[in-house]
């Protein structure tokens, strides 16, 4: 599709993990740039209007964090959030960021939003020219719950492609805002400015899916004004 792949496949009988692969090449963007945007969660908080909340907790190492994000789902699913350890490597024109689930202290399952778990999450920008590269997104991701067909066939068709070209645009404007943004601050690439505190990995837990509640979406019928992803 002009540049973008989608390929998302649903979880077997039994089994609520979903595996998504999406591909976009950015032929007007360069990749230090799209690095820059998947690390902003300031900038986040700006062009992703499914962000509920997002924001750093606390540093890990040098190049590894831990994170918060919440998003709405399509209604009337309920909206979820992740809490993830993030690490990240810049080497030989490629760009790497994964994470998975972990369990922080002072972030517990909500009441009133589904904690997700993010079994292996990871985004890799190619640099393909001066200004020019390639996107690549990875996941396995438990909803923590049944989800109904509908949300399946829209997140292929519709959610996931509407968020490629969402980010594509963002990472175009991005430059722009960042000059008006605390342009020297990137902590991701320079160690030294990051203000987090400190916490120690022996202090976090993995997320086991096991442990949290299962939420049986699978008989929601979708929201006749859902106009939003």
């Amino acid at each position: 599709r002009g540049g973008l792949a989608v390929c998302l496949q649903p979880p077997p009988p039994g089994c609520t993990v979903h595996r998504l692969k999406c591909c976009i090449d950015m032929p007007d963007v360069p990749a230090e740039t799209v690095y820059d945007v998947l690390h902003d969660s300031e900038y986040r908080r700006e062009w992703d209007t499914n962000v509920i909340d997002t924001h750093d907790i606390a540093q890990v190492a040098a190049n590894a964090d831990v994170g918060y994000y919440a998003w709405r789902c399509p209604k009337p699913l309920k909206n979820r959030d992740v809490v993830t350890l993030r690490a990240w490597q810049v080497e030989d024109g490629y760009h790497t960021i994964i994470n998975f689930s972990v369990k922080h202290p002072k972030y517990p399952p909500r009441k009133d939003l589904v904690r997700a778990v993010s079994l292996l999450t990871g985004y890799l920008v190619h640099s393909t020219g001066p200004s020019s590269c390639s996107l690549t997104y990875l996941t396995q991701m438990d909803p923590k719950g049944s989800l109904p067909k509908w949300v399946v066939n829209k997140a292929s068709q519709y959610l996931v492609p509407q968020m490629l070209k969402k980010l594509h645009k963002a990472c175009v404007q991005y430059p722009a805002w960042k000059q008006q943004h605390n342009v020297s601050l990137k902590p991701w690439l320079y160690p030294e400015q990051n203000k987090l505190p400190v916490l120690a990995l022996s202090e976090l837990v993995l997320q086991h899916a096991a442990s949290l509640e299962n939420i049986d979406e699978s008989g929601l019928a979708e929201a006749k004004d859902e106009s939003s992803g």
